[in-house]
């Protein structure tokens, strides 16, 4: 059992996968999806694959980590033939542990290599950018360039959401990129700049559109929705420069276990949610960067090809997101 399930999750796990099993039995008349997406974000597409092709679905949805958490502890046993995760590092605890089988290069070449397992694991589908959000009319400062800036005392009372699975997975990347030592010598000096505590990124972005803070840490989607739901916002974001872990791009991803008996209808989804249809779906429906070129994400958005993502390989978030929590706790933050 890899060393990131501790017996007390594992036990909570056992039960959850127990009551999954009792949902259905999973027969191989069924395609099996395990879903760290929510039903309201990928249902109507689910429902339009299954129209399109006749082949029978059974989503299970849950948290992305709880799920390959389950996955691992079923293992060969598994009646998953599909998972589909919000985040690279549940992904990853996946394929580090040999459970998916390698992907063709007809499903894996649409995407660009950085945001998919160079295993050939699992494949992005979408993704959302880390940026800063910033209230212009409040924010008496340069706009900062890289992660560094942050620390400068302009910008104290930065918004953060340090227990928040995006925020620990930025430091994961820190942690690969510059080092422990590095990544903690940056949380503290965000600590010590007053920084202001949310338990996600929603509010972040809604306190720096009202004013309460004036430059926050989140991802580029969030902006997005609230303007959708208001109509308008003041509030902008501010993509990083510097290339370094602020400008993480995370992807949600698929890929298909080495145990599945449906392995060609299991492909054959996973196409679907890379087809002009789904790609266009997260970028006007979610607000998502849609990950195959010639799909354009929303017009408010840098094009992906400009951003300078952290060159990594996003399978290892999952080695170091235990030693991100606990750098993020060390420094003070949670």
């Amino acid at each position: 059992m890899p060393r990131r399930i501790t017996a007390g999750l594992a036990a909570t796990l056992l039960i959850f996968s127990l009551m999954l099993s009792g949902c259905s039995s999973g027969d191989s008349g069924t395609l099996v999806i395990y879903s760290g997406r929510t039903n309201d974000l990928i249902g109507p597409l689910v429902e339009q694959f299954k129209a399109e092709t006749g082949i029978e679905i059974e989503v299970r949805y849950g948290d992305s980590a709880e799920m390959a958490g389950i996955l691992l502890l079923e293992g060969k046993a598994s009646p998953a033939d599909v998972f589909l995760a919000q985040d690279p590092a549940s992904l990853g605890l996946v394929a580090l542990n040999g459970m998916f089988t390698e992907l063709p290069g007809t499903i894996t070449d649409q995407v660009p290599r950085r945001f998919s397992d160079p295993a050939g694991g699992w494949v992005g589908i979408s993704g959302r950018a880390r940026t800063v959000a910033i209230n212009p009319t409040t924010l008496d400062a340069p706009l900062p360039n890289g992660i560094w800036d942050l620390t400068k005392p302009e910008y104290a009372g930065i918004g953060i959401a340090p227990a928040n699975g995006s925020f620990l997975a930025f430091v994961a990347t820190m942690i690969l990129t510059e080092g422990e030592d590095r990544t903690l010598e940056w949380l503290e000096a965000i600590a010590a700049n007053s920084p202001s505590d949310f338990p996600k990124n929603s509010p972040i972005v809604a306190a720096v559109d009202s004013g309460e803070i004036s430059i926050g840490l989140v991802n580029h989607y969030y902006l997005l929705r609230l303007e959708a739901e208001r109509g308008s916002a003041v509030a902008q974001n501010h993509f990083l420069s510097a290339g370094d872990a602020g400008s993480l791009v995370m992807p949600s991803g698929a890929g298909v276990l080495a145990t599945s008996s449906r392995r060609s209808d299991a492909e054959a989804f996973i196409e679907f949610m890379l087809s002009g249809t789904a790609q266009t779906h997260f970028a006007e429906m979610t607000f998502e960067y849609p990950l195959v070129p010639g799909v354009a994400p929303d017009a408010r958005l840098v094009p992906l090809d400009q951003i300078p993502t952290p060159d990594i390989d996003l399978s290892e978030l999952a080695q170091v997101l235990d030693r991100a929590t606990q750098l993020v706790t060390e420094a003070g933050l949670i």
